[in-house]
């Protein structure tokens, strides 16, 4: 497995109930995948989430029109002066004064304006293209398996940055900036809470940029999915007993405690 080619077979062992999903920013316009209808008004998140729900393949262009402020983040319009001086917050009951959303916005991440005319979205199973991000949509569950297949062979943090609006800011454009993996729940941004895209208020989006990707189908191909000290509390107890026990045997015959 490599960047350039990563397999992406290990996620069958997640049984997802929902596609995962890869994502592709382009400057030219890419070839072999359908470009969204221009009839369509939607927000970026929306667009995501129905190509998602439609397991369906889809590209949009800087020539669609998006209602919210996807084309913000991904570099192909630039911020509305009036926004950008916090005059929305207030109103929609998120900030209290508009200075409190002015100083909001210098923590939004976007793609470099311009840089960005074409952006693809497809299942896993239905890409022709190499992604930039994995995405995927999961109980908190199965996103501890995920997270814990980034720490297994690298020892690294778990993170979530996000903030009450602007959320597509922390799954597309963020996690591609810096090469992090960033984790968020919908229901504590307000644009995916009020279009209600998730049924389950629990869902966490997490999103893999194509640094970390081979790295997490690596450890989930190797990694045990279900731990065995997470079948009960005694499961729990008796497991991790056993080990300091075991440890404390071996360090007692090896004289490195009496």
């Amino acid at each position: 497995m490599s960047i350039s080619h990563p397999d992406f077979s290990p996620l069958k062992k997640l049984d997802l109930k929902e596609p995962a999903m890869g994502i592709r920013y382009d400057f030219f316009r890419p070839e072999g995948i359908d470009m969204l209808d221009k009839e369509t008004r939607m927000s970026i998140c929306e667009i995501f989430r129905m190509a998602q729900k439609e397991n369906r393949a889809l590209c949009f262009s800087h020539e669609n029109e998006e209602t919210c402020v996807g084309k913000i983040i991904l570099g192909m319009q630039p911020m509305n002066p009036m926004a950008a001086s916090g005059q929305i917050g207030k109103p929609l009951g998120v900030f209290n004064e508009t200075r409190a959303n002015a100083h909001f916005y210098q923590h939004i991440r976007r793609l470099e304006e311009g840089t960005c005319n074409f952006v693809s979205i497809a299942p896993v199973d239905r890409m022709n293209f190499n992604p930039d991000l994995l995405i995927l949509t999961v109980p908190p569950e199965v996103g501890e398996v995920v997270l814990r297949a980034a720490s297994y062979s690298t020892g690294c943090l778990y993170e979530s940055v996000c903030t009450p609006v602007m959320g597509c800011s922390w799954f597309l454009a963020y996690p591609f900036r810096t090469g992090k993996i960033n984790y968020i729940i919908p229901r504590l941004v307000h644009g995916p809470h009020g279009r209600q895209l998730y049924e389950d208020p629990s869902t966490m989006i997490i999103s893999i940029p194509y640094h970390w990707i081979p790295t997490v189908l690596e450890s989930l191909a190797e990694m045990p999915v279900e731990l065995s000290g997470h079948a009960s509390k005694e499961a729990y107890y008796d497991e991790f007993n056993g080990i300091l026990k075991d440890l404390a045997e071996k360090a007692k015959e090896q004289g490195l405690i009496d």
